[in-house]
């Protein structure tokens, strides 16, 4: 399995991000987080990882902009009851907030989980101008997987370099210094989500 991620894993980082992006939920931002340690550890570089996730990221979001958005519209959302349910609860909220705030939400989407899956289509549903989209869509996906990617690649660099240097006990520390750093990145995220 190892082989396989690290022969193969760029054409996978890119495909669960796109797909994710697309709009079904995939853990994307983990994939991400996992081959920037991978690249730490010599088995890629950095910069085609980043460049992987931005372009799956980019990829998906404008086929969910255009596939679910724009071609299956809100008759995509009326087909099965269960789905109308959860569109006529989740939309409205949705578009307010990208008629409000537009780019910014299609930029900062990038950012939170949900969001992540949902604003590409929602820009689509919505009519807002592709140009604008493809810019914010962009910039968004670009800067997620440069802070994320590089976030993990430099995070797994240390942790390698402390118990290298330091031992076991130094290379502990430090990896739940970062999972207590995540995890309050996580908290603060999910508060914002709930505002939304």
């Amino acid at each position: 399995m190892t082989h396989l991620i690290t022969d193969h894993g760029l054409p996978l980082l890119f495909a669960v991000v796109m797909i994710e992006s697309f709009g079904i939920p995939l853990p994307g931002e983990t994939a991400l987080i996992a081959f920037g340690v991978l690249a730490s550890e010599g088995h890629y570089s950095i910069a085609s990882v980043i460049a992987a996730a931005a372009a799956g990221a980019i990829v998906g979001d404008n086929l969910g902009y255009w596939l679910i958005g724009r071609a299956g519209g809100r008759a995509l959302f009326r087909r099965w009851g269960w789905l109308h349910q959860y569109s006529d609860r989740v939309l409205p909220p949705a578009e307010s907030i990208m008629a409000r705030h537009g780019g910014a939400a299609v930029f900062f989407g990038r950012f939170i989980a949900i969001l992540r899956y949902t604003v590409a289509w929602v820009a689509g549903l919505t009519r807002m101008r592709w140009w604008r989209f493809l810019f914010w869509n962009a910039a968004g996906g670009i800067v997620w997987a440069t802070a994320v990617g590089l976030a993990a690649y430099y995070g797994g660099k240390a942790l390698a370099d402390a118990i290298a240097r330091y031992g076991l006990y130094a290379g502990v520390l430090i990896a739940v210094g970062i999972v207590v750093g995540w995890l309050g990145l996580r908290f603060a995220r999910r508060r914002l989500e709930r505002r939304l």
